[in-house]
């Protein structure tokens, strides 16, 4: 696979992920090392997300609160078209925190 391929296979999961970093440990370019940092970021976002999410909602009893699960999606979806158009944009809320973090990815 080529490294527009992995970056953007990085965004669909963990494992997505796991294969990006594996497959292109190698051969990794800047784009690749880019996002991978972006979507490792989003990833650990998701985890939180639903973590605090299912706490508020236990508490509040809200579950109009559930609408704000589908924000990682939305980052998913964003992060898989700038690694199509080869584009090392940072991911709305998330992408300034991460850009300069997960300094092991190259």
């Amino acid at each position: 696979m080529d490294n527009k391929t992995l970056s953007i296979v990085s965004y669909i999961t963990i494992f997505g992920w796991l294969i990006s970093f594996i497959v292109g440990k190698e051969k990794a370019d800047r784009l690749l090392r880019y996002h991978l940092r972006q979507s490792l970021g989003l990833i650990i976002f998701s985890i939180i997300l639903s973590i605090i999410l299912r706490i508020l909602i236990s508490v509040t009893h809200m579950g109009i609160l559930n609408i704000l699960g589908i924000l990682p999606l939305v980052l998913i979806i964003i992060g898989a078209i700038n690694a199509a158009n080869e584009v090392e944009k940072p991911l709305p809320l998330i992408g300034k925190m991460v850009e300069d973090k997960f300094s092991f990815i190259g």
